[in-house]
C-alpha cells in the first residue's frame, strides 16, 4: 500500500467524520470526487488506486483531471470548482502529515478556481406557482401528498434535503404555526406557515397518520422521499401545469427553483433582504443579493425616480400652510 491510501483514509475518518463532523451530503460529495480522481489517475498511470502515491497526483495530473471533468464528463465550471475544493481540502490535510511531498502539495494548492458567468436566478411568478401547486390530481393519495409538499415548499423555501427530512414532529399548527427544520450547517430554524398552508397540512396530517418520528411526506412504503423523487414529481407536475400556464413550458423547474420563487415573492412583498436570509437559512446576506439582481421591479422603481437627461430641473415650492396642517392630522 502506498502513502496515499492511509492519508486519504485518515482524511475521511479523522478529519471529516471525527473532527469536522461533516454531513453525509459533504462526505458523499468528497467521496465521489476522489472516486473520479483515482479512476482518472489509474488510467493515466496504469496503477490501481491502492498503489498510487501523492506524487502521482501532482499539479499537471490534477489540472488534466479538472479539464477531463469539463470536456469529457460535461461538468460545469461550478462543479469543477466544487471538485477542486474537495481536492484542496485533502492536500491541506496532507501538508502536515507528508512534508516530504511539500513541493507537490503546494503546487496543487496553488491551482485557482475557474471563473464563470453567473446566470440570473430562475424563479416562478405567482401565476406559475399557483398553476404548479394546483397540478397534482388530488383524487389520489399521491396527488394529495404532492399538493401538500409543493404548497409547503413554495411558501417556506426549504432546501430539498430539508424538505425530505421533515418529520411529523416538526410540524406545529397551533398558535404561531411553523415548521422546524435542521438545515445546512447544522442550523435549526423555524419557518412560519400561511393560513392556506396550515389548512392543507391539517388535512394531510389526518390522512397521513403515523408516529411523530415518521416522515411528513413519505413514499408509498412509508420511507422518506429521495432527492430524485422530489425532482421527478416537480418536473412531472410542471409539465401538467404547462397546459394551463404556457409560460412554464419555457422554464426548467427544479425544487431549487421553488426556493428561488419563495425568495422573490418575499422580496416583491417588501421584505428586507436580511429577513429573507434568515428565512432561507443563508449564512450571510451576501448569498441573498442574487435575488436583488434578478428583481426587475426594484430596478424599474429606481429608474422611475430618475429624471430624463433632457428635462428641465424643477424648483422647490414650499407646501401650503393649511394643507401642511391637514396632513399632520
Amino acid at each position: 500500500m502506498s502513502d496515499l491510501a492511509p492519508l486519504l483514509q485518515g482524511f475521511f475518518t479523522d478529519k471529516l467524520m471525527l473532527q469536522l463532523q461533516a454531513s453525509q451530503h459533504t462526505i458523499a460529495a468528497y467521496r465521489d470526487t476522489f472516486t473520479l480522481l483515482l479512476g482518472f489517475a489509474e488510467q493515466r498511470t496504469g496503477r490501481p488506486p491502492a498503489r498510487l502515491s501523492i506524487a502521482d497526483l501532482d499539479a499537471p495530473t490534477i489540472g488534466a483531471f479538472l479539464q477531463h471533468l469539463e470536456t469529457v464528463r460535461g461538468n460545469t465550471a461550478a462543479t469543477r470548482n466544487v471538485r477542486l475544493a474537495a481536492i484542496r481540502s485533502f492536500f491541506r490535510y496532507a501538508a502536515l502529515r507528508a512534508p516530504e511531498h511539500a513541493a507537490v502539495i503546494q503546487r496543487v494548492l496553488a491551482i485557482p478556481p475557474k471563473r464563470f458567468d453567473r446566470a440570473i436566478v430562475n424563479y416562478l411568478t405567482t401565476t406559475e406557482t399557483d398553476a404548479l401547486v394546483a397540478a397534482p390530481d388530488r383524487t389520489t393519495w399521491t396527488g394529495r401528498r404532492d399538493h401538500a409538499l409543493l404548497l409547503t415548499d413554495v411558501h417556506t423555501g426549504l432546501r430539498v434535503s430539508e424538505l425530505t427530512r421533515l418529520a411529523l414532529q416538526d410540524v406545529h399548527l397551533g398558535l404561531g404555526p411553523h415548521l422546524r427544520c435542521h438545515g445546512k450547517g447544522r442550523k435549526d430554524r423555524c419557518t412560519p406557515l400561511t393560513s392556506g398552508t396550515v389548512k392543507v397540512l391539517k388535512t394531510w396530517l389526518k390522512e397521513r397518520g403515523g408516529e411523530r418520528s415518521d416522515p411528513l411526506f413519505p413514499t408509498r412504503c412509508g420511507t422518506p422521499l429521495s432527492r430524485d423523487a422530489v425532482e421527478h414529481l416537480v418536473a412531472k407536475h410542471t409539465r401538467t401545469a404547462a397546459a394551463t400556464c404556457p409560460s412554464l413550458a419555457d422554464k426548467h423547474v427544479t425544487p431549487h427553483t421553488l426556493r428561488h420563487s419563495t425568495a422573490m415573492a418575499l422580496l416583491h412583498a417588501g421584505v428586507d433582504v436580511s429577513v429573507i436570509a434568515l428565512w432561507l437559512g443563508h449564512e450571510s446576506t451576501e448569498t441573498t443579493q442574487i435575488y436583488l439582481h434578478a428583481d426587475m421591479t426594484i430596478k424599474e422603481r429606481a429608474l422611475a425616480r430618475t429624471a430624463p437627461a433632457d428635462s428641465t430641473p424643477g424648483r422647490f415650492t414650499a407646501p401650503d400652510n393649511l394643507l401642511a396642517f391637514l396632513k399632520t392630522l
